[in-house]
């Protein structure tokens, strides 16, 4: 089992829609037989709008601690108020209590207690799916909204995913990742074998596909890219060519600017399945092709 995670440098250059096209394009691919797709970028999970899956199974993902005080063991001494660097500690007549908001879970105040008043909850910041989606086994979550333990949740995912492929043995796990370059991005392609970087030809793309590159050499990812809307500003796109050659990295294809992508979208289809002839859809067609020749030298 391989596992191809997708990645972007910044939200909105294409990444989900690209993944998308690929299980599309991976489910009737005989070279591929069966995939496991993973929508790890749980901020804001969105693959399963196009992926039209049907829950299977809902588990609670809990995440950090809050403190909590018990008024009646409070003695209203005001140590851990002393402690508490978020200002989480209110006072309320001769005792004390936790704003769960505010507190950050660091459990300063419940070393400092010398009643042992207070306790330490985990709680539930967001859940984890198994769906069984159009194109095959989809793993997803949902993170409420100001919870943190995001790369948490990622990993969580991921595991699920992982496990089913490889106790069921698939021959690739596909990994739609988060933006950026932070902790869920760095649990997104722990154990990855292949990374494709969606980038866009832009002054803020372009920035940000290079510490997106930067982070997968770091892991020692082998890593790929594709310019989408390559079209748009050519200037941009000869410029991440560029520097693409110089490092010798591999730029599979060009996407241009095609409407009919956001209107597969907002049908909640992969533009390949909605519209085959698309110029969109035969970029990606072309760039599908050759992710599976780079998947399938890494089987040989």
């Amino acid at each position: 089992m391989i596992q191809l995670v997708i990645l972007s440098g910044k939200g909105g250059a294409g990444k989900t829609s690209l993944t998308a096209a690929f299980a599309h394009l991976a489910n009737k691919d005989p070279r591929i037989p069966s995939v496991v797709f993973a929508d790890a970028d749980v901020d804001a999970s969105n693959l399963e709008l196009v992926l039209d899956p049907h829950k299977l199974e809902s588990r609670e993902f809990r995440g950090g601690q809050f403190a909590v005080i018990d008024p009646e063991a409070c003695l209203g001494c005001g140590e851990c108020e002393t402690v508490c660097r978020f200002d989480a500690i209110l006072r309320e007549g001769e005792c004390c209590r936790v704003d769960p908001i505010a507190c950050d879970g660091c459990a300063a105040c419940f070393y400092q207690c010398p009643n042992d008043a207070i306790q330490m909850r985990s709680q539930v910041v967001g859940e984890w799916h198994l769906s069984d989606s159009a194109f095959g086994p989809l793993y997803h979550a949902d993170l409420q909204p100001a919870q943190e333990n995001s790369g948490k949740l990622v990993s969580t995912v991921k595991q699920h995913a992982r496990k089913l492929a490889e106790e069921e043995e698939y021959d690739l796990l596909l990994v739609d990742g988060p933006p950026g370059i932070g902790c869920p991005v760095i649990s997104a392609v722990s154990g990855a074998d292949l990374a494709l970087i969606a980038a866009e030809p832009s002054l803020s793309g372009i920035h940000d596909m290079r510490r997106a590159l930067e982070t997968a050499h770091h892991f020692g990812i082998q890593t790929l890219v594709c310019i989408n809307k390559a079209d748009i500003y050519p200037a941009g796109s000869a410029e991440i060519a560029s520097f693409c050659r110089e490092r010798e990295i591999e730029i599979l294809g060009t996407i241009p600017f095609d409407e009919m992508v956001i209107e597969a979208m907002t049908q909640g289809q992969p533009v390949t399945r909605y519209q085959p002839e698309a110029p969109a859809s035969r970029a990606l067609q072309e760039i599908w092709d050759r992710v599976v020749n780079h998947l399938l030298n890494m089987n040989n």
